[in-house]
C-alpha cells in the first residue's frame, strides 16, 4: 500500500467520489476541495504529495491555483483535469508548472495510472546504471542528489525538467526526437503528447541561458544538446 496523500479538487461531487473510490482502493489517502480558494488552504493544511486539480473551478480556477503554488516554489506534484480537449488549456497548465494533464471525461483506471506515474517521477529514483554524475561543458548533474550546477553555481530545476535535461546530457550531440524524449525522460507509461516536450525545453533554455551548453532545435526532428 502506498499511503501518499492526494488532494482532489473539483466542484463536481460525483467526480470526487469516483476518484476517491479508485485511488483509495490503491492505498492512497485522499482529501478534497470544491473550489480554488479551498484548494490553496488545503495544501497549507495537509501538505499533499499530489493534487488532482480541475481547471474550471469557482473562486479561483485551476490554472491560477497552479500559478500561485509555483510562484511560492511549492514542489507538490500537480495533475490537471480539463473538460476541454484543447492544446491551449493543456499547454498553459504545463507552462505554469503542472506535471501532467488528463481530459474529462476520463477512465478512472487511467487516472490511477497517471497518478502513479507522476508520483514515481517525482521521487526521482534513477536506475542503478544512471546514478553516476555527468559533466557536459560547464553543466554538472548529480542524479542521486537531483542537483544541477552551472560553473559550480546551483540552478533550480523541477522534477521533469531535471529528467529531461539529464536525458539530453547523457546523449550530447545526438538529435533525439520528441517521442524518444518522452520515452526516456517521461517513461513509457506517459500518456501526454509531444508538445509537452517543447514546453519543458523552453523552460530549460531559460535556465541555461548563462551556460555554454545549449539546446538546438532540428525542425521536424527533435532536439540536440551542444556545447559552444
Amino acid at each position: 500500500m502506498t499511503g501518499e496523500l492526494l488532494l482532489l479538487v473539483d466542484d463536481e461531487p460525483n467526480i470526487i467520489e469516483l476518484a476517491q473510490i479508485y485511488l483509495e482502493r490503491e492505498g492512497y489517502r485522499t482529501v478534497s476541495a470544491a473550489d480554488g480558494k479551498s484548494a490553496l488552504e488545503a495544501v497549507e493544511q495537509h501538505r499533499p504529495d499530489l493534487i488532482v486539480l480541475d481547471v474550471m473551478l469557482p473562486e479561483l480556477d485551476g490554472l491560477e491555483v497552479c500559478r500561485r503554488l509555483r510562484k511560492k516554489e511549492d514542489p507538490v506534484s500537480i495533475l490537471m483535469l480539463t473538460a476541454r480537449d484543447e492544446d491551449i488549456d493543456k499547454i498553459l497548465g504545463l507552462e505554469l508548472g503542472a506535471d501532467d494533464y488528463l481530459t474529462k471525461p476520463f477512465n478512472p483506471r487511467e487516472l490511477v495510472a497517471r497518478v502513479k506515474a507522476v508520483l514515481r517521477r517525482s521521487k526521482g529514483d534513477p536506475p542503478p546504471e544512471e546514478d553516476t554524475p555527468v559533466q557536459v561543458g560547464d553543466i554538472h548533474i548529480d542524479p542521486l542528489r537531483r542537483e544541477v550546477t552551472i560553473n559550480g553555481k546551483p540552478i533550480k530545476v523541477r522534477t521533469q525538467e531535471f529528467d529531461l535535461l539529464f536525458t539530453l546530457v547523457r546523449h550530447p550531440g545526438i538529435v533525439l526526437s520528441r517521442n524518444q524524449l518522452l520515452d526516456l525522460a517521461w517513461g513509457y507509461d506517459y500518456y501526454g503528447n509531444t508538445r509537452t516536450v517543447d514546453v519543458h525545453i523552453g523552460h530549460l533554455r531559460k535556465k541555461l541561458q548563462d551556460s555554454q551548453v545549449k539546446i538546438e532545435t532540428f525542425t521536424g526532428v527533435g532536439y540536440k544538446l551542444v556545447v559552444r
